[in-house]
């Protein structure tokens, strides 16, 4: 069910433009950035780790 839920489209375009109100339409464009933002967290975490592995020798 949570893998069916991830893949689901969501029309970020139609959310805004059916918003109630600003607040809205800036946590729905936060809220798309959100997984972008901590995917490039971890990417950035596992670069800088192996980098430090690398300088180490190992």
């Amino acid at each position: 069910m949570t893998i069916i839920s991830l893949m689901q489209k969501v029309d970020i375009a139609e959310k805004i433009k059916d918003a109630p109100d600003s607040g809205y339409k800036i946590g729905v464009v936060i809220g798309s950035f959100i997984p972008f933002l901590v995917l490039g967290g971890i990417a950035l975490w596992m670069y800088t780790r192996a980098k430090k592995r690398a300088k180490n020798g190992n």
